[in-house]
């Protein structure tokens, strides 16, 4: 019943429905009461959270609060997904960090806009499915990547460490931690310890209650009371109340410019994160989401937490999960879960400056371990082809040693390369009289006789560039008079199996051969179509299986014969 209304309701409103305009007819006063307490307990999840991602991305905590509530409220109304909460994400952080380390919050402010419309655009165009194109082992790589800049980043302030030094690459973080590993911070690192402990160990049957809240409360009580010497949040950052307030930045044509590769790197892996959410989180309900609706929901929402003061957003899968484990079941649960969080900031955000530092470092070793996904790693590199875990490999390194944007486009390229050689691998170009068929399969060759004068050419496997001397192909007898060119098994052509063809029929037509063309699959069809060649060959020469192809062919041979 649950998708019958939704799938009716798209009908009328047209594909791009926000899911809360979808779903209405399940908004019984039973399902509001489900998804306010399911938003109230995401929302004291999200508190936490927010502030320590805010704090990893170089920005002051408020500014994660700010990103929960115009984001999450944003994409929960627009959103293609019952269930999505979205919010700062660990992915994000040592990007945002990178760009206001370099580029200031200016610069974050107008790369994020801009990738916000650009997922607004992607969800337009309809390219939400375009997604699941990139390789799970670039994902997995990057993931993994991004758990292990945050676990280095935060290794400081677990520590307690001291030095005036402003590093942004991990690699130049882990040095600079190493020389400084004399300034180590006895009390610090046992209230990190004491943290970590905490939301190992919490009972899960008390898992409404978020680990990570009670940590907090227990290492803040423990500092304030005891007098230990660590830092609080309030000893670094200024902590503020306020309510976001709009902010336009100053824009010009090279800032712009500049920001472009940023952008591009927000969108992509905004896209990626809350797609991948809504994948989990549909399994989860049984339910589907619309991915180019959450595409534009996303860019609105990043365009809006970015000129809010806030960072960028995308949907969170542990806290998506938390709203559906809680009984949320429609987008009013993450509206409710913004507004909550709202309410948290204006009434008790001065109280976050006694939240210890080390305390944060801990939930975010945390979040880093259970975003890596090493399982998920462990079983890519002993089942997977070595050519898949070189992708994987490479695409984590190269996170952790320069970043993101690398990372993807160098496993992008490996990975197309590496597909295209799969594909040439098993594309083959063969004469009939060399194959021995003993299939069951109605379209063989095996007990059909060939007409005398004639050749079988069978092409199998795709077309393309990547296979281009695959095609070779030399008539073994001077008195052919017609070629067959089997294609039932090229289920695409480029322009340079395209090129082969022409030439292959210019040198027949030097030669005085007909050339026949046996079950064309629709996208080569097309081309060929597209190109003149069908019309150079004389759409006679056309036929829809081997055994049309054969009788045209004996009749081509017989008029040839007649002809002489």
């Amino acid at each position: 019943m649950e998708q019958n209304t939704e799938s009716t309701a798209v009908r009328k409103r047209g594909v791009l429905c926000p899911k809360l305009f979808a779903v209405r007819k399940d908004l019984t006063k039973a399902q509001l009461l489900k998804d306010l307490v399911a938003g109230v307990i995401v929302a004291i999840i999200a508190l936490p959270l927010s502030i320590a991602l805010a704090l990893a991305s170089g920005v002051n905590p408020e500014q994660g609060l700010y990103t929960a509530i115009v984001a999450g409220f944003l994409v929960s109304f627009f959103g293609g997904s019952r269930v999505q909460i979205a919010g700062p994400t660990a992915a994000f952080a040592t990007i945002v960090a990178g760009i206001v380390a370099t580029d200031g919050m200016e610069g974050l402010v107008i790369s994020t806009v801009m990738a916000g419309i650009l997922l607004v655009l992607m969800g337009v165009f309809r390219l939400g499915a375009l997604i699941r194109y990139i390789p799970s082992t670039i994902t997995e790589g990057f993931t993994f990547g991004i758990a292990v800049t945050i676990l280095v980043g935060q290794i400081k302030d677990f520590l307690g460490l001291t030095y005036t030094e402003a590093p942004i690459e991990t690699i130049e973080k882990m040095t600079v931690m190493v020389s400084h590993l004399d300034t180590l911070n006895w009390q610090a690192l046992v209230v990190g310890m004491v943290a970590l402990a905490i939301m190992i160990f919490w009972p899960k049957k008390l898992k409404m209650i978020p680990a990570s809240l009670i940590a907090v409360l227990a290492t803040s009580a423990l500092v304030g009371f005891s007098g230990m010497r660590v830092n609080t949040i309030g000893d670094l950052y200024e902590i503020s109340s306020a309510l976001p307030t709009l902010h336009m930045p100053a824009l010009n044509l090279e800032t712009v410019r500049a920001q472009i590769p940023n952008a591009f790197t927000i969108a992509i892996l905004a896209a990626v994160e809350s797609l991948l959410s809504c994948v989990v989180s549909d399994g989860m309900i049984g339910s589907r989401h619309n991915s180019n609706m959450e595409l534009i929901a996303q860019g609105i929402a990043n365009v809006g937490s970015a000129l809010f003061g806030g960072i960028p957003a995308t949907g969170a899968i542990a806290r998506t999960a938390a709203n559906v484990n809680n009984g949320g079941r429609t987008p009013v649960a993450g509206m409710v879960h913004a507004v909550v969080v709202l309410l948290i900031l204006v009434l008790l955000m001065p109280y976050a400056a006694l939240i210890p530092m080390p305390t944060i470092a801990a939930i975010l070793f945390v979040v880093a371990y259970n975003m890596s996904g090493w399982r998920g790693i462990w079983h890519t590199i002993k089942t997977a082809p070595k050519s898949d875990v070189l992708v994987l490999l490479l695409t984590l390194v190269l996170t952790v040693v320069f970043d993101l944007v690398v990372a993807i486009a160098v496993g992008m390229v490996l990975a197309a390369i590496l597909f295209m050689k799969r594909m040439a691998d098993v594309t083959e170009s063969r004469e009939w009289q060399l194959v021995t068929d003993e299939s069951n399969d109605p379209q063989s060759l095996r007990l059909r006789k060939v007409p005398e004068g004639t050749e079988v050419f069978e092409i199998n496997g795709p077309m393309f560039f990547a296979a281009a001397n695959k095609y070779t192909y030399s008539l073994r007898k001077s008195d052919v008079k017609v070629l067959i060119v089997r294609m039932r098994n090229v289920p695409a052509i480029d322009a340079t199996g395209m090129e082969t063809l022409e030439e292959l029929i210019a040198s027949c037509k030097k030669r005085k051969i007909a050339v026949v063309f046996s079950h064309l699959n629709e996208q080569p069809k097309k081309a060929m179509e597209k190109a003149g060649l069908i019309e150079a060959v004389g759409a006679a020469n056309i036929c829809t299986d081997i055994d049309a192809a054969l009788q045209r062919a004996a009749t081509l041979c017989k008029a040839t014969a007649q002809a002489q």
